[in-house]
């Protein structure tokens, strides 16, 4: 079997004056190709470190983590930087959209960051939104879009690159009820087309969408558990 992620015994301390805190103690994992894995814990869990370094936004204090086959661990900066933009894509909370710039422009972004030719970036885009249910609203700003829409914008964003895996990190934090079923809805679409999908969440009607549920406690993985009820919530809440 394919791995697109794999982590091995990976742990991190963080320094604090003359103390040390380790907020991972030695956690290992395999996320195959199409997976769409829930991570859970609560606050200092260790489960937002463990994002942070799956984004390579952090590294490991040690352990090994390969991402597509890729040792991680000693790249540069601008490694790092250049594997954030082509391997992964990143929805988050907040959106973190542009609010002065049209909604195609923001999905545009990481193919700026690649150094694509403008006609190239357009045609990649707009099938992105296609692809997210936004056909039509290539030129409203955020501020004209609803809450659900702007992250649907996210989520363009993070598709447009066609990367290996899309992280996202708490993505329906900020949606109510029912725009959280549609945006689940959508990532169960998109996994269904072959799409690696790592979530982080503390509520379980959300994880519940996932096929698989890692669950941090004080730093350790206390449970990995496949999900039947994946496929059912998927179901009741696809309006994508």
């Amino acid at each position: 079997m394919s791995i697109v992620i794999s982590l091995t015994d990976i742990r991190r301390v963080f320094i604090m004056g003359d103390q040390q805190f380790e907020a991972l103690k030695g956690v290992s994992f395999d996320i195959a190709p199409g997976e769409f894995v829930a991570i859970m814990g609560a606050s200092g869990s260790g489960k937002s470190t463990c994002m942070n370094i799956l984004g390579c936004l952090d590294l490991p204090t040690s352990g090994r983590y390969l991402l597509d086959g890729g040792d991680v661990g000693g790249m540069s900066t601008d490694q790092l930087a250049d594997i954030r933009n082509k391997k992964l894509g990143f929805v988050f909370q907040g959106f973190n959209l542009l609010a002065r710039t049209p909604a195609i422009e923001n999905v545009e972004l990481p193919l700026v960051y690649a150094g694509l030719h403008s006609k190239e970036r357009r045609q990649q885009a707009l099938i992105a939104m296609e692809q997210v249910g936004l056909s039509g609203k290539e030129n409203n700003h955020p501020s004209q879009l609803s809450g659900g829409q702007q992250q649907r914008v996210a989520i363009a964003r993070a598709l447009v690159n066609n990367p290996a895996v899309i992280l996202a990190d708490e993505p329906t934090g900020n949606l109510d009820s029912s725009t959280t079923e549609e945006i689940m809805g959508l990532f169960t679409a998109l996994n269904r087309q072959g799409i690696t999908i790592i979530m982080v969440t503390h509520e379980h009607d959300v994880a519940a969408y996932a096929g698989r549920q890692i669950t941090f406690k004080d730093g350790r993985i206390i449970s990995d558990l496949q999900t039947s009820q994946a496929c059912q919530a998927g179901q009741a809440g696809q309006k994508a």
